[in-house]
């Protein structure tokens, strides 16, 4: 079986935080990341959940990989995937900024409140 094209599934624009939360927007994905926690799995493996067909499941490891969410090697012709951490730390990273960002405003915000039920 050959692999998807992964430039027909990502745009050539997309930069790495694109890529990963696109990767991550698909529940199929999600489970798949979720199913590799405990450690690699085949591609038939981590398709046998999923009532599609193989080729449409792989173009779902195509994203992953491009994403950098997942690696895989191939051995004859099974090929096991396992979790990369640089996707996932990409958006952890991303996700704490926001979290501080959104933190502060609400301590601001509560701030500001106090202040005012102070003055009446």
């Amino acid at each position: 079986m050959t692999r998807p094209n992964i430039l027909r599934c990502i745009p050539k624009h997309r930069d790495g935080i694109d890529q990963v939360f696109h990767a991550l927007a698909d529940s199929t994905r999600r489970q798949v990341v979720e199913q590799l926690a405990p450690g690699p799995a085949t591609t038939s493996e981590l398709a046998q959940p999923f009532d599609m067909s193989l080729p449409s499941f792989t173009q779902h490891l195509a994203i992953l990989e491009a994403a950098e969410l997942v690696t895989s090697i191939k051995k004859g012709r099974v090929r096991t995937y396992r979790l990369a951490p640089a996707g996932l730390e990409l958006a952890d990273g991303w996700l704490v900024r926001q979290r501080r960002i959104w933190q502060r405003r609400l301590d601001q915000l509560d701030a500001f409140v106090l202040e005012l039920k102070e003055r009446s």
